[in-house]
């Protein structure tokens, strides 16, 4: 397999960031390319430049599917077909070599669930941690603001002003290189202590003295020692507050009557300390975390047309747009050059030539498996997920004439904007559930939308369990065993029948 060949392959499975990277590092590398001007100037007075994808047919760029047969969008070539046209070798490898690609069953898309946090018992106090408090240290402020940029160099500069011996300082400085970005202590203090050769009662007086620094509740080792920490700051951490987070286990499981037994107190006062435990912090250091929010540019458009059907269509924004310039090449040529310059002139023209083209294939297969995704899934885009199809990747390669493999890379990081919302290619790939009778296949995300559909309808008094759920998908028809529900159930995130019982008494008696 020739380099440009392995390149083109790459190209297929990028995403337009990283496809947008790799244009501009060629840009950078071959004095051949540059980028088109959008208003055209550069082409007008460069007629004889090559352009790329942007450039191409506008009915390539901008086709419209009716819903009908396959054959009716445009006539695109496979990807392979680029061996035969650009690659510079006498190799016959087709572009769509053969590479293991398996979809996992329980993938779920970006718009699905929430991450949960943990431990779990965290997840009892998530939904108010968007306005939860912070305790500004008032002597450190302006620190806060005028150097530290990031939790431990806010850390530092309280570290510098509260602490002089030198002795100290390095064990504080150890301790906060250990912080992760929650602002959680992620080791032990067994372990600092041998890796700087000091006994543990020294680290854990330094740790003590750290746990007082702003945010209240950072260097603490769990949950539980995080609430302390900023109950202990507000003077609110009481004999019966402090066995309430020693058993934190039993918030998460909404053992109310457990909690009340350990603590001491009635069902209000549990109410009380639940309400206040809910105005604390349970990721101190998130608010020092500067990560920048990476957003999603769909790579094809699909809308409904007025008569029916559907119309689909390339983001543009998204491809590049590049030009060969055969006039600078012509010019240089035409000087007395080397055969070192001449060989590297014709290379640069070859490399420009192949990109251009590349781009222009890369965009039309892409166009192409989502056509007849769309074909596919019409019932999808019509009546929503409890309608999506099973599919699998040769099912696409079939339609197409490509190998599975292309469709593998093609479907992979691409992204598709629907009236329906925006999902990833390979979303639309799920395996099958049998039916009852000699019905129609179910897909196993639909089976996981009609699964969640039932839990939301429960409930207090009529908690679905997992056998009954069983019946009732039996009943409308889908094949299914109570592993694979309590499996789904568990990729949702949803807790058991009696975990979910607990909360609904818990929610309706607190």
């Amino acid at each position: 397999m020739t380099p440009q060949l392995q390149q083109a392959i790459k190209l297929l499975q990028l995403s337009n960031l990283e496809l947008a990277d790799f244009v501009e590092s060629e840009l950078e590398q071959n004095p051949l390319l540059e980028r088109e001007d959008p208003s055209g100037e550069l082409e007008a007075r460069d007629s004889d430049r090559e352009s790329s994808p942007d450039t191409a047919d506008p009915e390539i760029t901008d086709p419209e599917y009716d819903g009908g047969d396959i054959a009716d969008a445009p006539d695109l070539p496979d990807v392979s077909e680029l061996t035969q046209r650009e690659a510079a070798s006498d190799s016959d490898a087709p572009l769509d070599t053969d590479y293991e690609n398996v979809w996992a069953d329980d993938y779920q898309p970006a718009d699905v669930g929430a991450d949960a946090l943990s431990p779990a018992s965290e997840s009892a106090f998530s939904s108010s941690s968007a306005g939860a408090q912070s305790f500004e240290n008032p002597d450190v402020g302006e620190l806060a603001v005028g150097q530290a940029a990031t939790l431990r160099e806010h850390l530092s500069a309280q570290l510098n002003v509260d602490m002089a011996d030198q002795h100290v300082r390095l064990i504080g400085q150890t301790l906060i290189d250990s912080v992760n970005d929650d602002g959680y202590l992620a080791t032990t203090v067994e372990a600092v202590a041998d890796q700087l050769g000091c006994s543990p009662e020294d680290v854990e007086a330094v740790l003590y003295k750290l746990q007082r620094f702003d945010p209240a509740g950072v260097f603490a080792r769990d949950l539980a020692e995080c609430f302390a920490l900023q109950l202990a700051e507000l003077d609110r951490l009481d004999p019966a507050m402090q066995a309430f987070l020693d058993n934190l286990d039993l918030m998460a499981r909404h053992d109310i009557a457990a909690l009340q037994s350990v603590c001491g107190v009635d069902r209000e006062d549990i109410a009380d300390m639940i309400a206040e435990l809910k105005q604390l912090n349970p990721k101190p250091g998130a608010a020092f975390q500067q990560e920048m929010t990476q957003w999603v540019s769909p790579d094809v458009f699909l809308r409904a047309k007025p008569k029916g059907g559907w119309a689909i269509e390339l983001n543009s924004d998204t491809l590049p747009r590049i030009l060969v310039n055969r006039h600078y090449y012509a010019e240089i040529s035409a000087q007395k050059l080397s055969s070192q310059d001449k060989r590297y002139m014709q290379e640069s023209l070859q490399t420009a030539q192949w990109l251009v083209k590349a781009l222009d294939q890369r965009a039309n297969t892409i166009l192409k498996v989502a056509t007849e995704i769309v074909r596919q899934q019409d019932a999808f885009f019509q009546k929503g997920v409890a309608h999506l199809k099973p599919l699998v990747l040769n099912d696409i390669a079939e339609a197409v004439e490509m190998h599975e493999s292309t469709v593998s890379r093609v479907t992979a990081n691409k992204y598709i904007m629907t009236p329906r919302g925006l999902f990833e290619l390979k979303y639309f790939f799920t395996t099958a559930i049998g039916a009852t009778e000699a019905g129609q296949a179910h897909s196993s995300e639909a089976v996981r939308h009609q699964i969640k559909e039932l839990i939301d309808a429960e409930t207090a008094k009529n908690i679905l369990s997992d056998d009954r759920i069983v019946e009732i998908l039996r009943s409308d028809g889908v094949e299914i065993a109570r592993r694979t529900v309590a499996k789904y159930r568990d990729a949702l995130h949803i807790p058991s029948s009696v975990q979910r019982r607990r909360i609904k008494r818990a929610h309706a008696t607190l």
